[in-house]
């Protein structure tokens, strides 16, 4: 699958972040980066069946769960084209984007990690998720302390520095409702994203995500 070429490829697209590099290089792209993400991508499926059913491993090159190597420049300074990294997401069979409850794969030279949850999500699945919390904040606080689930993830993403408006600050869980990201991510050597073991290192990992992925998809009434 992925390869010390791919990290060198990614390595060499930050420095050539311009369209006539990338078209002179695309036969590489395919081969180091594409191809082994959609190989990955196949072979996520057995797991995916046992531990979240819900939840599509979609190898098409565009569309699917390897996410688009163009960056959108619309909104930011930084004009370059192409993203440096490889980000392969597993949504929901409802989701119809980055933002729903996903299980997530980023490799890059940076940083490789795995994650899972739901990422910037829109303003009535994060209130719908807050208020499961407010709800039932002890089966949040089963999930969110689960011991496999901790032992390998670790909460992240963005807070808000005051309760959100109509929530009490004095619920025991405001920290978490203070969450605008329902997020965790587990750690990724590079070796470990090259080595042969990655799909089953994947597998492990996801499925200790499942107390996660269940509330979720609970609060935004989607099937687990």
């Amino acid at each position: 699958m992925f390869t010390k070429a791919t990290f060198k490829f990614l390595d060499e697209l930050a420095a050539n972040n311009n369209r006539a590099w990338f078209e002179e290089n695309k036969p590489r792209y395919e081969s180091l980066v594409r191809g082994p993400a959609l190989e990955f991508i196949v072979d996520m499926a057995p797991a995916f069946n046992k531990f979240a059913p819900h939840f599509r491993t979609d190898p098409r090159k565009m569309g699917g769960s390897l996410m688009r190597v163009f960056r959108d420049t619309r909104f930011s300074h930084d004009k370059t084209p192409y993203k440096t990294n490889i980000g392969i997401q597993f949504r929901h069979e409802l989701g119809k984007d980055v933002h729903a409850p996903g299980f997530y794969l980023h490799i890059a030279n940076d940083e490789c990690f795995f994650g899972a949850g739901c990422w910037h999500p829109d303003s009535d699945s994060l209130g719908k998720v807050r208020d499961l919390i407010v709800e039932n904040p002890k089966k949040w606080f089963a999930v969110r302390d689960d011991k496999k689930l901790v032992a390998h993830w670790t909460f992240a993403g963005d807070s808000l520095s005051r309760p959100p408006r109509g929530y009490a600050a004095s619920h025991i869980a405001i920290e978490d409702l203070k969450r605008k990201d329902f997020i965790a991510l587990a750690n990724l050597s590079k070796a470990e994203a090259i080595g042969p073991e990655l799909v089953k290192l994947a597998a492990a990992r996801f499925s200790t995500a499942v107390p996660l992925m269940r509330f979720l998809c609970e609060a935004v009434g989607a099937q687990y």
